[in-house]
C-alpha cells in the first residue's frame, strides 16, 4: 500500500484525476495532513465517506517510531527512528535563537565513506522515500507540540548523500515550502551535498530559493582525496566548475561545510588556500567544530586554531562564521547512535 505522505501535490492531484476526482481533493488532503496533523481517513470531515473509503484501499498514512530518544542540557534532541521495515535513521532538532532547525536523514546509511563521519560506518542500505522524510518532521512536531512550537528550518545534512536520492529529497523540500504543506520559506531550508556536479548542476535549474551547501572540508584535492572518496571521482576544478554553475543559473550563494580537524585541515596554509579556492564566489563558509567519533582517529581542532582560521579569512573578505555546537553530552555526530545501537 502506498504511503500518502510524501506525494508532492502536483503528483497527488495527477493520482486524485485519475481517481475521477477533482484536483481540489488534493488540496484537501495536502490540508488535512500538513495543517491540521490529522493521520486518519475517516476523520477527514468535508471527505465523503465513500471516498474516505477508497483513500483507505488505496493509500496508508505511517509514520516512523521512536526507537531512542537523546536529549542534550541545550535542548538538543536526537531521535533514532524506525521506519515501517525495521530500518533505522536519525534525525536532530537544533533550537536557536531565530528558531528550530531539524537536521534530516535521507538515507539508510551512506555509501559516501567520509573518513571522519559516523554516517559512514554503516553503509547504505536503501534511500528513503520522501514520506519516511516527512515522517522525521512529523514526528520531531509531535514532541515540540508540548512545547506549543514547531520546526522552522530545515537542513537536508544527515545521514546519506541527498543528490544521491535527488527525486525524494526534492519532493520532500517541495511538500515543506508548499504553503498549503508546512509552509516552510525556502531560505529556511538548505540540502547540502559532499559535491556531485551533476546534481548540482541539475539543481540549479529547478527554480527554487532553496539553500544550498557544499561539504568541502579541505582547500585542496590532496587533503580532500584522504577525507573524502568522493573527491577522486570529481576533483575540486569540477566541483567548483559546478558551484560557479550554479551561482550563475540559480543567482544564489552557496554555503561552503569546513570540519575543522586538528593537524589535518586547520592550518592557517590551509585558509590561504580556501580563501584562493573561493575568489570570485559569492560563498559563505561554516566553521564546524568536529565531534569526535571513539571509533574514528580524528580529533577536532584547538579554539585557537578554529578562531585563527576564521579570523584570516575574515581578515581577507571571505564571509565566515564558526557553527554554534549541539549535544555535547549525547550522541551528537551525524550516524553515530545509529551505530552504536546496531552494534
Amino acid at each position: 500500500m502506498k504511503n500518502i505522505l510524501g506525494i508532492e501535490l502536483s503528483k497527488l492531484e495527477e493520482e486524485m484525476v485519475a481517481l475521477g476526482q477533482k484536483k481540489y481533493r488534493a488540496t484537501q488532503l495536502f490540508i488535512w495532513l500538513y495543517e491540521k496533523n490529522v493521520y486518519n481517513f475517516d476523520e477527514m470531515s468535508d471527505i465523503s465517506l465513500s471516498f474516505r473509503e477508497t483513500l483507505k484501499e488505496l493509500y496508508s498514512i505511517d509514520l516512523p517510531k521512536i526507537h531512542t530518544k537523546q536529549e542534550a542540557s541545550d535542548g538538543t534532541i536526537k531521535l533514532l527512528l524506525e521506519m515501517s521495515d525495521g530500518a533505522k535513521v536519525e534525525t536532530v532538532l537544533m533550537r536557536y535563537d531565530y528558531g528550530n532547525a531539524l537536521c534530516v536523514s535521507s538515507q539508510v546509511g551512506c555509501n559516501m565513506g567520509c573518513a571522519f563521519c559516523a554516517s559512514g560506518l554503516l553503509k547504505k542500505q536503501r534511500d528513503l522515500s520522501s514520506g519516511e522524510m516527512i515522517g522525521e518532521l512529523i514526528v520531531m512536531n509531535q514532541l515540540l507540540k508540548k512545547e506549543n512550537t514547531k520546526i522552522s528550518h530545515i537542513v537536508v545534512m544527515g545521514t546519506g548523500e541527498p543528490f544521491d536520492n535527488y527525486d525524494n529529497v526534492l519532493d520532500f523540500v517541495k511538500i515543506c515550502n508548499n504553503p498549503k504543506g508546512f509552509e516552510i520559506g525556502a531560505r529556511h531550508i538548505t540540502v547540502s551535498t559532499c559535491g556531485i556536479p551533476e546534481g548540482i548542476r541539475k539543481y540549479a535549474n529547478e527554480g527554487l530559493q532553496v539553500n544550498l551547501a557544499i561539504s568541502l572540508h579541505a582547500p585542496n584535492d590532496q587533503i580532500r582525496n584522504t577525507l573524502m572518496p568522493i573527491s577522486k571521482a570529481f576533483h575540486m576544478d569540477e566541483l567548483m566548475d559546478a558551484i560557479r554553475y550554479y551561482e550563475k543559473v540559480a543567482n544564489r550563494r552557496v554555503t561552503f561545510e569546513y570540519i575543522m580537524l586538528k593537524d589535518i585541515n586547520d592550518s592557517i596554509a590551509c585558509a590561504k588556500e580556501l580563501k584562493n579556492l573561493l575568489k570570485g564566489l559569492t560563498s559563505y563558509v561554516n566553521l564546524i567544530p568536529y565531534n569526535e567519533v571513539s571509533s574514528l582517529e580524528y580529533k577536532r581542532s584547538p579554539k585557537e586554531n578554529v578562531r585563527a582560521f576564521a579570523d584570516y579569512l575574515k581578515n581577507n573578505g571571505v564571509n565566515v562564521t564558526v557553527r554554534k555546537e549541539f549535544g555535547k553530552d549525547i550522541d551528537a555526530a551525524c550516524g553515530q547512535l545509529r551505530a552504536k545501537v546496531n552494534k
